[in-house]
C-alpha cells in the first residue's frame, strides 16, 4: 500500500511553467537539477501507480482526482491528513499569543499574516507579498518559515518596496510558536496535496486563507470556516479578503472558532483508523483465504 502525500507529475508541470516564466529567475543549475530530481521521480511514480496491484491511499480528493488523471486509477482510497488536536488548539495558542509576538517585536496594532513550508513559490509567497504591496496603508506584517532560500524573495520584496514589513524564520519544532504570533494564516498554494499547515493554524482558531489548488480545501467553506481563492495568483482578490479581514475582527473572531470545531474532527486517530481499515482490505483481496 502506498499513501500518496505529493504527485510528482504535478509538481514537474509547475516547474516547466517556472522555467518558461521570465519572472522566475530561478538559476541555471538549480533548474537542471530539479528537472533531473523531478524527471526520476516522475518515472518512479509512474511505475508503481499504474500497477494495479499496489493499493492506493491519497490525502485529499485532489490528489485522487490527479491520480486518475495521470494513471487512471479510479480505485483510490481517500485518507485525509489528521491533526494534534491536543497541541494545536485555541487556547494553547492564546496563551502563547503576547509572548509571541513581543519576541519579533509584533505591536499590538500589527496585522500579522503567516506563511509556513517550504518551496515557497509553490506556496504562493509571491502572491502574499504582492497583496501585501497593494495595501501600503496598512499596519501589517509577514511572518515566512521555513528552509527555503530566502535570496530571490527578500530581493522581490524590496522591489515591492514590503522589505520592512516581512520577517523570515527559519523552521522549528515548537510550531504553536509561529501560529501564536499570526492574526491570519495565508497560503495561495499552485499545488499542494495537503497543506498542514492550513489544518493546524485552523486547530489554533486562525482564519485562514488558501486555494482550490490545495487538498486541504475539501474541509473549508468559503467565508464559514475558512476562505478558499479560486485563482491563487489573483493578487487583486487576496489583497481584498486581506483588507476585509484586517478590518472586521469580529469575523476573524468566528471564522476561527468555526475553523477550531470543523479540525476537531480531523485528528490522528480518525487517520489511524482509516489506513487500519484500508490495510485490512488490502490484506483480504491479496490473500482472500486469510
Amino acid at each position: 500500500m502506498v499513501i500518496v502525500h505529493a504527485l510528482f507529475h504535478r509538481l514537474k508541470e509547475l516547474v516547466r511553467e517556472e522555467d518558461e516564466d521570465s519572472s522566475a529567475h530561478a538559476g541555471f543549475f538549480r533548474q537542471v537539477h530539479r528537472r533531473l530530481y523531478y524527471g526520476l521521480l516522475t518515472a518512479l511514480e509512474r511505475r508503481i501507480y499504474t500497477d494495479p496491484k499496489v493499493t492506493l491511499a491519497a490525502v485529499s480528493k485532489r490528489t485522487a482526482g490527479l491520480l486518475n488523471e495521470y494513471f487512471h486509477r479510479k480505485d483510490v482510497c481517500v485518507i485525509p491528513n489528521g491533526v494534534n488536536t491536543k497541541l494545536f488548539s485555541m487556547v494553547a495558542r492564546l496563551a502563547r499569543r503576547a509572548e509571541a509576538r513581543e519576541r519579533r517585536g509584533f505591536r499590538g496594532e500589527d496585522f500579522v499574516l503567516l506563511l509556513i513550508g517550504n518551496d515557497w513559490r509553490n506556496k504562493g509567497l509571491l502572491t502574499i507579498l504582492e497583496a501585501i504591496a497593494a495595501l501600503p496603508t496598512l499596519p501589517m506584517r509577514l511572518l515566512v518559515v521555513g528552509n527555503d532560500n530566502t535570496d530571490s524573495f527578500r530581493d522581490y520584496a524590496i522591489k515591492l518596496g514590503v522589505a520592512d514589513r516581512c520577517r523570515w524564520e527559519v523552521s522549528s519544532p515548537d510550531v504553536l510558536e509561529f501560529y501564536a504570533a499570526a492574526d491570519v494564516y495565508v497560503s495561495p498554494s499552485r499545488e499542494d496535496s495537503f497543506g498542514l499547515p492550513v489544518a493546524e493554524a485552523m486547530a489554533c482558531g486562525l482564519p485562514v486563507v488558501t486555494s482550490i489548488c490545495a487538498g486541504v480545501a475539501d474541509c473549508i467553506h468559503e467565508g464559514t470556516n475558512g476562505f478558499v481563492l479560486r485563482d491563487p495568483r489573483d493578487t487583486q482578490d487576496l489583497s481584498q479578503l486581506i483588507k476585509r479581514l484586517q478590518a472586521e475582527p469580529d469575523l476573524r473572531r468566528r471564522i476561527g472558532e468555526a475553523a477550531a470545531s470543523t479540525i476537531l474532527e480531523w485528528d490522528w486517530n480518525r487517520n489511524a483508523a482509516a489506513l487500519w481499515e484500508l490495510l485490512k482490505d488490502a490484506k483480504t483481496r491479496s490473500d482472500p483465504t486469510g
